[in-house]
């Protein structure tokens, strides 16, 4: 297994959309009674192939959700997307979750549920196949879909990893 190291610098010049995964309702009893926070998972993106997850913790959902972001903004990934779709099948698995994301053709749109749907979305792909096994926890399923993301290699880099020409990849 390679180490793909594609974490972005800096996030200065980029235009990141967050979108919301799932918030949850957290409880800590405590002597004097329940403390309700909120807890949420945020997917950010420039739907140009960087993306990025964040965890956000806080009294109220606004807070949770900024946190989640700013979180984000900090651990993003360069994605390499060729024609709207990814370069190669891809099976991921983080905790209990499994994801599996293959390329589709132009027109197939992504056929991907929940969680998945809004990292892939997030990244840029406008077309791929996607499904996921095991667990369906919201925080699992973001990331095992961007532990997968981040194995994607190109043609392009995949020659230049190995120090030949692109034809000789194709060519086995």
């Amino acid at each position: 297994m390679s180490v793909n190291n594609n974490k972005v610098k800096t996030t200065t010049d980029l235009e990141l959309k967050d979108r919301l995964v799932a918030i949850n309702r957290v409880t800590k009893v405590t002597k004097g009674g329940r403390t309700f926070s909120f807890s949420a998972i945020v997917v950010v993106g420039n739907e140009d192939g960087i993306v990025g997850w964040g965890l956000g913790k806080a009294g109220e959902v606004t807070s949770a959700i900024a946190k989640g972001v700013e979180a984000a903004k900090k651990n993003l990934i360069k994605v390499p997307v060729l024609k709207g779709t990814i370069p190669h099948e891809q099976f991921s698995k983080f905790g209990g979750a499994e994801v599996f994301l293959k390329p589709a053709s132009h027109g197939t749109g992504v056929k991907a549920g929940g969680a998945m749907r809004a990292v892939l979305e997030s990244v840029g792909v406008t077309d791929v196949l996607a499904k996921s096994k095991g667990s369906s926890n919201p925080h699992n399923l973001v990331k095992a879909t961007i532990v997968a993301l981040g194995e994607l290699r190109d043609a392009y880099t995949v020659a230049q990893n190995r120090a030949v020409t692109l034809e000789k990849v194709f060519k086995g």
